[in-house]
């Protein structure tokens, strides 16, 4: 005969999910979130430079975003009008390089740069002997740095085309703009550094994270404040040698005068207020060249703003007909195409919960 289990199963709480603000609650400013997503068949190198975008603009945008190839950008316009999306970060590739469109929603402008080198995060990883990405590194957004744009970036400032006036206003509010009266220094970082060659034209698209350390403690103390390992005092005969063994100098790594703040606040457990650290930057990833090749008015389409290649531009039309080939058919049933409730769901996750 069987057994019935008359056990109660112990009761588990629920935990909370704490919601993202829309709202900065000191600027008043509408916080701004993305949807990072393709156009097109990618290559493996793309799909991973994808995430990568994915992870940099964290946490305001949808890690777990799927597409299909059958969605239209109609239908990602939809879905992003009752999340609060305000930017589009589309890739695709063409036969000849890979692109990169960052939009603004609802109705534009729509930048087009080339991409015309690139690396991933975890070639930069590899290329380091001592990778650096701690936990909550991505839980704060990006502060973004521009050098090269608009006044004083470059050496004809009183004539700026004004093509890199719509590249610096693009860029800069990606993001959630900073007090630095009220800011938390505990919230910065990370930093995405956009530096434009005004001789080749090229922006060095770059992303860093931010570290402390103080100045005059050598590494080796301050190693052992922070990660709490015991040390190896086998072959020391007396505590006092840990400190000063291989002398001061070698321990610690030169100080810049101008690479040096005094904190406001306590950061960590060696870095206090009203001492000087130094601001060490170590890469994180993705790195990009880009070169700008259209500026549209609308969201990816309207009128043409500015051109690369002029008015009569034949590579333009070849760039939009192989996207448009990669689209297939499918484009023509907005009604019957939208992203699927599953889909809605992880994107709800990733938008409002903490």
């Amino acid at each position: 005969m069987a057994r019935f289990n008359n056990k109660r199963k112990p009761f588990v709480k629920p935990i909370a999910k704490k919601k993202l603000a829309t709202v900065d609650h000191i600027t008043g400013d509408k916080i701004p979130k993305s949807f990072v997503f393709s156009r097109g068949r990618l290559p493996g190198p793309l799909r991973q430079l994808k995430a990568d975008l994915k992870q940099l603009m964290n946490p305001h945008t949808a890690l777990n975003l799927k597409e299909k190839r059958r969605n239209t950008l109609k239908d990602f316009l939809n879905v992003a009008g009752p999340y609060g999306v305000t930017h589009f970060l589309i890739l695709s590739k063409t036969p000849t390089a890979p692109y990169l469109r960052v939009a603004t929603t609802p109705q534009g402008p729509t930048l087009t740069f080339k991409i015309e080198e690139y690396s991933l995060a975890v070639d930069i990883k590899h290329s380091q002997k001592h990778p650096r990405c701690p936990k909550d590194l991505f839980k704060n957004p990006p502060m973004s740095i521009l050098s090269g744009f608009g006044s004083g970036g470059g050496r004809h400032h009183d004539k700026e085309p004004p093509q890199l006036k719509l590249i610096s206003a693009a860029f800069r509010n990606l993001f959630p703009s900073i007090d630095v009266n009220t800011v938390k220094l505990s919230s910065c970082q990370r930093i995405l550094l956009l530096h434009y060659n005004e001789e080749t034209k090229q922006i060095d698209f770059r992303h860093y994270s931010i570290r402390l350390e103080p100045v005059g403690v050598s590494r080796r103390i301050s190693k052992f404040v922070q990660k709490h390992q015991v040390p190896d005092l086998r072959n020391l005969q007396d505590v006092s040698d840990f400190v000063t063994k291989a002398g001061y100098g070698s321990e610690s790594e030169g100080d810049e005068e101008a690479a040096t703040v005094t904190l406001a606040s306590d950061l960590g457990r060696v870095n206090r207020a009203s001492s000087k650290s130094a601001i060490k930057l170590q890469e994180i990833g993705p790195r990009m060249t880009l070169r700008l090749i259209k500026v549209e008015n609308g969201l990816c389409q309207g009128a043409v703003l500015f051109s690369e290649y002029g008015d009569g531009n034949k590579k333009e039309d070849n760039h939009e007909d192989a996207e448009n080939e990669e689209d297939g058919d499918e484009e023509e049933d907005d009604e019957n195409d939208e992203v699927d409730s599953e889909d809605g769901e992880e994107d709800d996750e990733d938008m409002e919960e903490s």
